[in-house]
């Protein structure tokens, strides 16, 4: 099949590049969404050492634009989130694939682009394995994140290029391990695809959120995600392991720290994902029975004939550790956390917050659905929470726009969310204390 591009663009992906946006024959409505089969100038070719990168930093700096970018990594294959694909694509510049093994430092590459904007999509994903390499931007254009401001219902790479577009990309490989070498054809065609109409879709979606009046919005969101640092370390990531809300007993949950900080131990040293090691059902199912010896260890699921002996062995010690640690020892049953408490325990400790908790959250509903914007990303919920819990007195949208503020609310959330939270707040009262049930026999 020829590919529909090949009439609206050349090798050069010029300023007539921005038909692939469609606005002719290949439009959705005069005939459906086009399939996109191949890159415009062929797979290119993977740089894998030194000189070839040399080359691809001099043609990317030479080039003109934004540039999109886009990295694959090995998750659920490979311990961390490495990048094994980096993809870039820049007018006059082509596109370019980049193996990071072969090419572990592309610093020099990030400084050819440190004045360029970075086109991705969902950056928060890629950027802090491309910090990794020594890449990391001075500007960008988040796609997914400027869909969702836009207001449109599927923000994925495949469902924004076709809407936007009316182009369709094939997603088979997006979990495929790309720690693999050397990578299949179909993996590279799919990888240089990905890049091959990311600036078109950045400026489509810039032209819909100026008509919108959302373009400085997302602006400044961009901006925020470029200059923000690297994320703070989690704080008992093992209270992460799915299931483990089953667990109640403080000794039960010292088992599933064990366990799962021995998987980490074993998935760093063999550079395996952890759920390959052990899942985190039958951590959860080892932590719940604390089996008294190997073999019962090894008739729960997730231990059985198929585990090998030394495999059982250090399972089965990591539970053993559990049961001999001091009570007073013991993790608490939830973890340490600055702020308010949960939420379900408000109407308790402080009924009128947990009625301006509501109120809060009632008028950011019904504000965000005005603007079509998920609610998520007009006010993050737990700047939501903070607020409603430690009020400023008086709470006027003045103040209370402070305070967002002070918790990393960007000026144009503060701006729109601060009057109907202040309001809000002036609207919540106590609840009225519930009358004590009559018994049984009808006294009081």
């Amino acid at each position: 099949m020829t590919d529909a591009r090949e009439a609206t663009t050349d090798s050069t992906d010029d300023a007539t590049g921005s038909q692939a946006a469609g606005d002719g024959a290949d439009t959705p409505e005069a005939g459906g969404p086009v399939p996109l089969l191949e890159p415009r100038e062929g797979i290119p070719p993977v740089v894998a050492d030194a000189a070839a990168l040399a080359e691809v930093v001099a043609r990317f700096a030479a080039g003109t634009g934004p540039v999109a970018i886009d990295a694959e990594r090995a998750s659920g294959y490979r311990y961390g989130q490495r990048a094994y694909l980096v993809q870039l694509r820049r007018q006059g510049a082509g596109s370019t694939l980049i193996d990071p093994v072969g090419c572990p430092d592309l610093s020099s590459l990030g400084a050819a682009l440190a004045d360029t904007e970075w086109v991705l999509h969902a950056a928060t994903q890629d950027l802090p394995c491309l910090a990794e390499l020594g890449m990391r931007p001075t500007s960008l254009f988040d796609t997914e994140l400027a869909g969702r401001i836009a207001g449109f219902p599927r923000v994925g790479l495949g469902p924004m290029v076709e809407s936007v577009l009316g182009f369709t990309l094939e997603k088979g490989h997006s979990a495929v391990d790309w720690s693999t070498r050397p990578l299949p054809e179909p993996w590279l065609r799919y990888a240089a695809l990905d890049v091959e109409v990311l600036v078109d879709l950045r400026d489509a979606l810039e032209a819909e959120l100026d008509a919108q009046g959302k373009l400085d919005w997302a602006k400044e969101e961009f901006a925020a995600i470029a200059a923000a640092g690297p994320p703070a370390p989690r704080v008992d990531p093992w209270r992460r392991t799915s299931g483990v809300h089953k667990v109640r007993r403080r000794r039960q949950l010292a088992a599933v720290k064990e366990l799962w900080q021995t998987r980490d131990r074993v998935a760093r040293d063999r550079d395996i994902s952890p759920g390959r090691i052990l899942s985190d059902a039958a951590i959860v199912t080892a932590a719940l029975a604390m089996p008294a010896n190997i073999h019962a260890l090894q008739a729960l699921p997730g231990f059985g004939p198929r585990v090998h002996r030394r495999a059982l062995e250090q399972w089965f010690a990591a539970v053993e550790t559990a049961r001999a640690i001091p009570e007073a020892q013991l993790p608490p049953p939830s973890a340490p956390h600055e702020g308010p408490p949960p939420p379900r325990s408000w109407a308790e400790k402080d009924p009128l917050a947990a009625a301006r908790l509501a109120g809060a959250r009632s008028a950011v509903g019904t504000l965000a659905e005005s603007l079509n914007l998920p609610q998520e990303n007009l006010v993050s919920p737990d700047l939501v929470r903070r607020v409603s819990w430690s009020p400023p007195s008086p709470a006027t949208a003045e103040a209370v726009a402070t305070a967002l503020r002070g918790h990393g609310a960007r000026s144009w959330q503060s701006e729109l969310v601060a009057p109907v939270l202040a309001k809000a707040f002036a609207q919540a009262r106590t609840p009225a204390p519930v009358p004590p049930a009559a018994s049984a026999n009808g006294q009081g």
